[in-house]
């Protein structure tokens, strides 16, 4: 079985490419299901930053990319995901504002976007063991 975990944490020390947190949640699900580690990283091009403008952050995009990937699209299962991100990061789900309070607190942005994939891939890993997917 894959370690989707230990990719991810590959693709965000690797300081040879940027993988943005939405490439770093999908990509290790994607090879997983057979796809390059190319197309998963096109796929999840433009989910970076919030969708390149401080939206969904990418690590919760990539998250839900992933899920529907391995066809885990009903609205219970995602509502879950959403209530579980929520309840960890005070109701805010949007990079700017996630990025605006780490600011705040004093936190660094690498560390602070880190978590937020570790903790995507961990909820997608769960959801789909819950799901008989893996």
């Amino acid at each position: 079985m894959a370690d989707f975990m230990e990719r991810a944490k590959e693709l965000r020390a690797d300081t040879t490419r940027h993988y943005n947190c939405a490439q770093s949640v999908l990509i290790p699900f994607a090879e997983a299901k057979g796809y390059t580690t190319e197309q998963a990283y096109s796929i999840g091009r433009n989910f970076g930053t919030g969708m390149k403008m401080g939206g969904t952050c990418g690590a919760i995009t990539g998250g839900l990319m992933a899920l529907g990937m391995y066809d885990v699209d009903d609205a219970a299962t995602i509502g879950n995901y959403f209530k579980a991100l929520r309840e960890h990061h005070e109701g805010l789900m949007d990079c700017a504002d996630l990025l605006r309070v780490n600011t705040e607190r004093g936190g660094q942005r690498k560390p602070h976007c880190d978590g937020m994939v570790y903790e995507c891939v961990e909820l997608v890993e769960e959801i789909l063991k819950e799901h008989g997917k893996l």
